[in-house]
């Protein structure tokens, strides 16, 4: 009986961390479709949310089949209630990558009034924050997620230099104030998928040591 509890839970993990890789491409996707004015990518990024919802609300159905089965209890119950947490923080992830496609497509005539530089630069720091906080969740590793957690102040740094640094060019000429505010948007999309990511480390941390960090 424990054996194929052991199973399921292994199973429902693995799962996690599909929807995770799914999260990250849709990321990547969102952010280059961006930076390429390439609708098509972002139209698939857009179609695949679905996917990504989906994916959320069969893990749910899974923990809650587990819990009514097996009503776990101490870390056997934090195990399944972190994966659910985990699931939801995928889950908005996603839909900050489906929110940056469709500035990709609000976009997709005007030419960018600068060269994207720091925006990909906040996308791959936000990614790195999740495949860490994942490789954490895998390894059950709190160094790493206390790492992701720190990384966290470099990424609502770069936003808010790249928040200035918009601002200045509408302040500069009005005509760009509709795309600027756009990436503005995008650069706080990024931020929040920054933020789930840390959170998600927070769970990993809860998860081994069964303390909930404060919040500052």
């Amino acid at each position: 009986m424990r054996q194929t509890y052991e199973k399921e839970l292994e199973s429902l993990r693995q799962e996690i961390l599909r929807m995770g890789e799914i999260v990250g491409q849709a990321i990547e996707d969102a952010v280059q479709s961006l930076a390429r004015q390439d609708v098509e990518l972002a139209k698939k990024v857009i179609a695949g949310d679905d996917v990504i919802d989906q994916m959320e609300a069969d893990i749910e159905d899974r923990c809650m089949v587990l819990i009514a089965r097996q009503q776990p209890m101490a870390r056997d119950l934090r195990i399944v209630g972190t994966g659910l947490k985990i699931t939801t923080d995928l889950e908005r992830m996603g839909d900050h990558a489906f929110d940056i496609a469709k500035v990709t497509v609000r976009l997709a005539n005007q030419p960018l009034i600068k060269p994207l530089v720091d925006i990909p630069r906040m996308a791959r720091m936000a990614q790195k924050m999740l495949a860490d906080s994942l490789e954490a969740y895998t390894k059950m590793d709190i160094a790493l997620a206390e790492k992701v957690c720190l990384a966290d102040n470099d990424v609502d740094d770069l936003y808010q230099q790249v928040f200035r640094e918009l601002l200045t060019y509408m302040m500069e000429d009005p005509r760009t104030i509709g795309q600027a505010t756009q990436l503005i948007f995008v650069g706080r999309y990024l931020e929040r998928i920054a933020d789930h990511a840390t959170n998600i480390s927070e769970w990993v941390i809860y998860l081994v040591t069964g303390q909930r960090l404060r919040k500052k």
